[in-house]
């Protein structure tokens, strides 16, 4: 099968092309036919091999595993002997390993149906953006009708999904972006749009319930004076520079 392969660490130029062979599975896990994979932030962090410290369980030198990816959605072709769940032909997305395939495996447990109402490209960009949205701002957060909510980063793989989920559970959203990306987040729901090249959220008089802060431009100290006393914080960052 074809697959995008990586045998060290670096940018992009490490990425090729390449034949290799279809991925075995274990007992718990199933083979996936890819129709979509997704890319995010983590995935670059992944192939750059940074913060090093992720090396440890990703191999010291180069990467354990050759081909990269996790988000997929796609076709189930096989199964393994104590999958009870899924059968083959089901669609479905989830996450899976080096999901840049023709195929990749997954166990039964990271993958649910795909809903008829949603293409495999939609689905494959939920699973890691998605679910970080949610745990950030419903069980970390746990944010509240009538709070109010930052993003910074609002247009990013999670900053879309964060904002929909704080606007579901009743928040007033602020969203941090370029000024190219206002109409986008606020087709989303967000209440105020910050241009991040005009304004610097952490100073002005505002102070906000939640924050979600996906780039990691402003310090640590900075950022608690947008805070309202009782406020919570999350840096949701890898990518703000440092090894």
């Amino acid at each position: 099968m074809k697959a995008i392969v990586q045998r060290e660490y670096g940018g992009a130029d490490v990425l090729e092309l390449a034949e290799v062979d279809k991925p075995d599975i274990r007992n718990d896990e199933v083979l996936v036919r890819v129709r979509a994979a997704s890319v995010h932030a983590g995935d670059v962090l992944l192939m750059q091999g940074t913060p090093y410290v992720m090396r440890a369980g990703l191999g010291l030198s180069r990467p354990r595993n050759p081909t990269p990816g996790y988000d997929v959605a796609g076709t189930v072709e096989a199964v393994g002997s104590k999958v009870s769940r899924l059968k083959p032909g089901d669609e479905v997305f989830g996450n899976g390993k080096g999901t840049l395939a023709e195929y990749a495996a997954a166990k039964e447990s990271q993958l649910v149906a795909k809903p008829p109402g949603l293409s495999f490209e939609e689905a494959a960009v939920l699973t890691m953006s998605g679910l970080t949205a949610l745990k950030a701002v419903r069980d970390v957060g746990k944010v509240q009708p009538g709070q109010t909510v930052l993003i910074n980063g609002a247009a990013g793989g999670i900053g879309v999904y964060a904002i929909q989920i704080a606007k579901a559970m009743g928040a007033e959203v602020t969203a941090v972006c370029s000024a190219g990306k206002a109409d986008l987040v606020r087709s989303l729901g967000a209440d105020h749009v910050i241009d991040y090249a005009e304004e610097d959220f952490t100073q002005g008089d505002n102070q906000y319930d939640f924050i979600l802060d996906n780039v990691g431009n402003r310090s640590l100290s900075d950022c608690r004076r947008a805070l309202s006393p009782n406020g919570t914080l999350i840096p949701n960052s890898g990518t703000a520079g440092g090894r």
